[in-house]
């Protein structure tokens, strides 16, 4: 029986298959693999870690969409100021992070810094099951989300790690706009936007 790749709205119940498929999705991701260091524990630490982020603060505020086998997690502008995490939700992820949190707060300090400061559209996370790749289940939710952003005639903005995915994305309109070398050594982060395409008749 195939999965099928139809984007549909997230709720809290999806929490399980959503940290199970972003686990899997990230956990050849060099930004992932540079927070949760141990090979034996990161599937576990990283299903904790997004789950966390998904049920205590995305499915809240922002747009979230699922397939079965992937998840997408975008941030409309009006959900900026909201979806910053609550003094609750850093207390779980700095106790999930254990050394490596003064690297996350360093990381997501950098990348705000060079965040778009117009109205737009950020994709926070996105990521398919390895096991379904090719199946187009990341694509299409990018195409639900960028068709929400051109309804509104914004720009998207999304942050990579992994340069094997630039392609994909540059295939959809998206542009380097900056290289961040992450503090300490870490990774290279690929700062994206993409122009708005306006709906047909506008």
């Amino acid at each position: 029986m195939s999965i099928t790749n139809t984007p549909t709205a997230a709720t809290i119940d999806d929490a399980p298959l959503i940290g199970r498929t972003l686990a899997r999705a990230f956990d050849d991701d060099p930004m992932m693999r540079w927070f949760f260091t141990d090979d034996a524990s990161r599937a576990t630490s990283l299903g904790r870690y997004f789950t966390t982020l998904f049920t205590r603060q995305y499915v809240r505020h922002c747009v979230c969409e699922r397939t079965g086998a992937a998840a997408a997690f975008w941030v409309p502008p009006e959900a900026r100021a909201k979806a910053v995490p609550d003094a609750e939700t850093i207390a779980e992820l700095v106790e999930l992070l254990g050394d490596r949190a003064p690297l996350f707060r360093d990381t997501v300090e950098a990348a705000a810094e060079h965040a778009p400061q117009e109205p737009h559209w950020y994709l926070a996370v996105i990521g398919a099951d390895p096991a379904a790749q090719g199946r187009g289940h990341g694509a299409a939710l990018l195409r639900s989300g960028l068709a929400k952003a051109d309804a509104e005639g914004l720009p998207a903005y999304l942050e990579s790690s992994k340069p094997d995915n630039l392609s994909f994305y540059e295939h959809f309109g998206f542009t380097v706009r900056t290289e961040l070398h992450l503090p300490e050594g870490g990774p290279v982060l690929w700062a994206m936007r993409r122009d708005p395409r306006r709906p047909a008749g506008v």
